[in-house]
């Protein structure tokens, strides 16, 4: 296995979270590649490699889609207030504002942007999709419609959770283009399949943390 080269500019904790091994995120725990297989990902500026993360195929996607949909199906997630969600919303914008920085480093190693476009841009509108999309989640609202001779008769819609969401992320702006699938599919109430690009993987996992 190739080595891995950790930048000596990079803050404490992001040297020990590419120290680390990256695995996948399934029904809450981090696990391996059924295969075992990983791949480098690499730093842009330097050509040096990152990490090694774990590299999923098939089975860990069949794997990850059986879990979403059972937390979906039996999961409070669906069923919960929205003013619930909603917090929880705002408790993920908070952790992440919190390790701002580690982020901003992340982004920029990964993607190979300057850390002070990262910094300013990436991560804090990242934080505002998370909080923004968690006071939707108690005004998804259906409808009451007359019909017929007007206020004869009522219909009404009523707006659920769909399920089990796959989303596939770019590799441009990785955060924050997660942050724009994650958020508005969690106030919904749904739950999530994510697929990172695989050439800037590294916030994405850090934020299943």
């Amino acid at each position: 296995m190739d080595t891995i080269a950790i930048d000596s500019r990079l803050s404490p904790q992001t040297k020990d979270f590419l120290s680390r091994k990256a695995r996948l995120l399934i029904g809450g725990k981090w696990v391996d590649a059924a295969s075992g297989k990983t791949f480098p990902v690499y730093n842009p500026a330097t050509d040096t490699i990152l990490a090694q993360v774990a590299e999923a195929d098939k089975e860990d996607v069949n794997r990850a889609v059986s879990a979403a949909r059972k937390a979906f199906d039996t999961g409070p997630w669906r069923s919960m207030p929205g003013a619930e969600r909603g917090k929880l919303l705002w408790k993920l914008a908070a952790l992440i504002e919190k390790n701002l920085e580690q982020f901003a480093e992340l982004e920029s190693v990964d993607n190979g942007k300057p850390l002070a476009v990262a910094r300013v841009a990436d991560v804090p509108l990242t934080i505002d999709m998370f909080r923004y999309m968690g006071g939707w989640a108690t005004k998804i609202t259906g409808e009451t419609i007359p019909w017929s001779a007007p206020g004869q008769f009522l219909s009404y819609s009523l707006r659920e959770p769909v399920g089990a969401v796959g989303q596939i992320i770019p590799w441009n702006f990785p955060l924050l283009m997660a942050a724009w699938k994650l958020a508005p599919a969690l106030a919904a109430g749904c739950t999530i399949v994510l697929k990172v690009a695989e050439q800037t993987p590294l916030s994405g996992i850090r934020l299943g943390d």
